[in-house]
């Protein structure tokens, strides 16, 4: 059953992170100062609703990382039941999906709580001061259902980039539901 994000407040500031990728680097939100602007991205690696917009996520965050925009995804799912999701699965992702960004595991879940994420994929767009701008979908395809474009979270880049305001009215994401180990449900 798909899920919605939970839409956290606009202006809410960047909860902080200091996670590891799969590739054995650590990286924390004080690493990407120096951006215009951040998306921050729960994606998983065997998720339907992933694997839809994988490719164009990937040509997104080439496109926009060159604009000045930071771009780093985080895996939350729980690696006991689901261990494609670990860092080998993460691995052959990031490769399969050509990802530029870090792909980083939350493996005690804080981080997902801490912005709230419910599924993936879900997505963040902190500005340069890391206040949050915008939160919800890629854009309104699904897997059956259209061609990814990234509309929505590229629209919001642009005026972000473009200093004009970003509509508060802004879609959830609908994905499938971050994998919660037992005693973190």
């Amino acid at each position: 059953m798909a899920t919605q994000s939970t839409m956290l407040e606009l202006g809410t500031p960047a909860p902080h992170f200091r996670l590891t990728s799969f590739d054995g680097k650590t990286y924390s939100l004080d690493d990407f100062s120096d951006a215009r602007g951040l998306v921050v991205a729960f994606i998983c690696s065997h998720c339907p609703f992933v694997k839809h917009l994988r490719d164009e996520l990937s040509r997104f965050a080439r496109e926009y990382q060159a604009k000045g925009i930071a771009v780093v995804a985080i895996n939350s799912n729980d690696i006991e039941t689901y261990p494609q999701d670990g860092p080998e699965g993460m691995a052959a992702e990031a490769r399969s999906a050509g990802y530029t960004f870090p792909y980083l595991l939350d493996s005690t879940q804080d981080i997902a709580r801490a912005y709230k994420a419910a599924c993936t994929p879900d997505f963040y767009l902190f500005d340069q001061q890391r206040k949050l701008v915008y939160r919800g979908q890629f854009d309104d395809s699904r897997p059956g259902k259209g061609t990814p474009t990234g509309a929505d979270l590229r629209a919001a880049c642009d005026a972000l980039l473009s200093g004009t305001s970003i509509p508060s009215e802004q879609q959830p994401s609908i994905g499938c539901s971050i994998k919660w180990k037992k005693s973190a449900a």
